[in-house]
């Protein structure tokens, strides 16, 4: 695919590639050591989340007040995680896209209300061709969750997997009318990050290393490349009440625009600041405060790249990759803000990380909270969902000791409705836990299954052990030994 104006990209090229700079004091040596009310927090909330590590940094009038880190890199193999140790940012690093996209928008190469077809051919013709910048920026393109999450699982590892999944995005038509409704989708970043490729003339990789990381002085930190990174925390998804490491360290090229900047908590520390410092640097200051208010009547709660609580006066994203999680906090008006890094992923009820990450958060901030109360309406699902299988496999065998019994039921109607009626209801069951359950998490089965794949297996487990208890219970009804049909006539 080549650029729809290859003039503008070479002029683009040539501009972006003298890079921009921000004061020294942004990238100078981080000193700041723990902050014991901090440490206290985490001595109370981080048993009960699991993470094998994690790292925070503090950051208020001008400079890193704070920062440490516990536990980790890799469960038991004795690394300690520190403040300058990598993690998997996750969807922080829209908020990086967002900003790359504005230095064009500042640069004249990218204007926020054209269409996105003006800059990706592969968009002309299409059904999402008409979409803005500032849509794709706010979630309000159209793209939905489900969307946007189907591309976790299309890694190649190909240079050019970016562009294959915009091109695959290219085909998809939006699920709603732009502008018509909010809803978060990776797809939009996705698109937003082969935008800079497209505009710029360079990866995704480079730009943002050279354009962003570099200039703020993040040098423990990088874009995921789809290598194995040694230096980076490794990923626990959750698995049954614990956590279990991921095999390796790779990193997903093609989700990188989406999730894929890798940072350390220092590192981003510097960011924060830069991102409230109200000076021109990586960013004009106009552009920066832009991207902290709600971009529009339809997006009251985000900005570009940023979450926004106007009551609150705060902004914020979260982040979540397989096996690691993050939270991102900036006070704008006071010149605060927080950055808590984990390398455990959340389960459903147990070992839950958000109370760990925004309890970190609230101490450092000084903002009110509260907990997320009560979880046991979710630990109560995934229990159920853990007995059920072993449930069915009883029936199983209990069909079996009352063969006779349900092989009577075969001979009249009333008792075959009761024989069938199982298998209606267990393929029914089969449907909510392999089609809705996905639905309603946002996400096909197989993105699930790299995030929690305990949930996962036991959603195919329970689904499968269901239909096959019906299975066998029908198998045994129509089944008779030979002769024994013989003899009950002629008795």
């Amino acid at each position: 695919m080549r650029p729809a104006h290859r003039l503008a990209v070479v002029l683009a090229t040539l501009v972006l590639g003298l890079g921009t700079t921000v004061p020294a004091s942004a990238s100078t040596a981080v000193t700041a050591g723990p902050d014991p009310s901090i440490e206290d927090v985490i001595d109370r909330e981080m048993p009960a989340s699991g993470v094998p590590g994690i790292a925070y940094a503090v950051v208020a009038d001008g400079t890193v007040t704070a920062a440490g880190a516990r536990g980790d890199v890799r469960a038991g193999n004795g690394d300690g995680a520190t403040a300058d140790t990598p993690f998997p940012t996750g969807s922080i690093s829209k908020s990086f896209t967002a900003l790359a996209i504005m230095q064009l928008v500042e640069d004249g190469q990218v204007d926020l209300e054209t269409p996105v077809s003006d800059y990706l051919d592969t968009f002309n013709g299409r059904p999402g061709g008409a979409v803005t910048i500032r849509q794709l920026l706010s979630h309000t393109s159209g793209f939905s969750t489900v969307q946007g999450n189907t591309s976790h699982t299309d890694a190649t590892g190909e240079p050019d997997e970016l562009e294959q999944r915009v091109d695959g995005l290219a085909e998809v038509a939006p699920a709603y009318a732009p502008e018509n409704r909010w809803e978060y989708s990776n797809a939009n970043y996705l698109v937003l990050g082969r935008l800079v490729e497209v505009v710029s003339g360079r990866d995704y990789q480079d730009y943002v290393e050279h354009h962003i990381l570099q200039p703020v002085g993040m040098a423990d930190s990088f874009v995921s490349d789809g290598e194995v990174q040694e230096a980076m925390a490794t990923g626990h998804p959750p698995w049954f009440g614990t956590k279990r490491a991921l095999a390796d360290n790779r990193t997903d090229r093609g989700m990188a625009p989406a999730g894929g900047v890798v940072a350390s908590a220092n590192d981003l520390a510097r960011y924060l600041l830069v991102m409230m410092n109200g000076e021109d640097d990586v960013l004009n200051a106009e552009g920066k405060a832009l991207m902290m208010r709600p971009a529009s009547d339809a997006s009251p709660f985000y900005g570009l790249g940023w979450f926004v609580d106007t009551g609150q006066g705060t902004a914020w994203h979260a982040g979540t990759v397989p096996g690691a999680e993050s939270l991102a906090t900036l006070v704008p008006a006071q010149g605060r803000g927080a950055v808590v890094l984990v390398n455990g992923g959340s389960g459903i009820g147990f070992g839950e990380t958000t109370e760990l990450r925004n309890a970190v958060t609230a101490a450092a901030t000084g903002t009110d909270y509260t907990g997320e109360g009560s979880r046991w309406s979710q630990k109560a699902l995934f229990i159920s969902l853990l007995l059920l299988p072993v449930v069915y496999l009883l029936s199983s065998f209990w069909a079996w000791r009352q063969r006779e019994a349900i092989r009577a039921k075969s001979r009249s109607a009333a008792g075959r409705f009761s024989l069938w009626l199982p298998l209606l209801s267990t393929s029914i069951a089969a449907w909510v836990m392999l089609g809705l359950v996905p639905s309603l998490f946002g996400a096909p089965l197989r993105t699930i299954r790299l995030f929690q794949p305990d949930l996962a297996l036991l959603l195919v487990t329970s689904a499968v052990t269901g239909v096959l208890w019906a299975v066998i219970r029908l198998g045994v009804a129509y089944t008779e030994r030979p002769g024994t049909a013989e003899r009950r006539s002629s008795s």
